[in-house]
């Protein structure tokens, strides 16, 4: 990726509803950084943090199969997401597929970019 479209993608990262506050913050912290002295260890902090947050595939479908993910969407949502990251493994997907996890996991495979 060049760094435009590292930039970019970390903008629909922290842009994601689904995005935490501490993976928004190392994504803002990097891009402040971008093009100054602390670049590299902004950059190191922010991949940690995406290695940390993203959840694969096999994470989300534990949720969306439980109770708490009843509570949280309701039931008919719950099922719904259920069967797409059930569709998403089918088809080969690793990652989870809400926004956030999709950016993350897209910057994750580029990760020597930030270099």
């Amino acid at each position: 990726m060049t760094k435009q479209e590292l930039i970019e993608t970390t903008g629909a990262l922290i842009a994601a509803p689904s995005c935490c506050q501490e993976l928004k913050a190392a994504a803002q912290a990097w891009l402040d950084a971008v093009g100054k002295d602390g670049e590299k260890a902004a950059a190191e902090a922010f991949l940690k943090e995406l290695k940390e947050d993203v959840c694969s595939i096999d994470d989300v479908l534990g949720f969306f199969g439980s109770p708490r993910a009843v509570e949280y969407f309701g039931e008919e949502k719950a099922k719904a997401l259920e069967a797409q990251a059930k569709q998403v493994k089918a088809d080969g997907g690793k990652w989870c597929f809400c926004p956030a996890c999709a950016a993350g996991a897209k910057l994750l495979e580029n990760a020597a970019d930030f270099a």
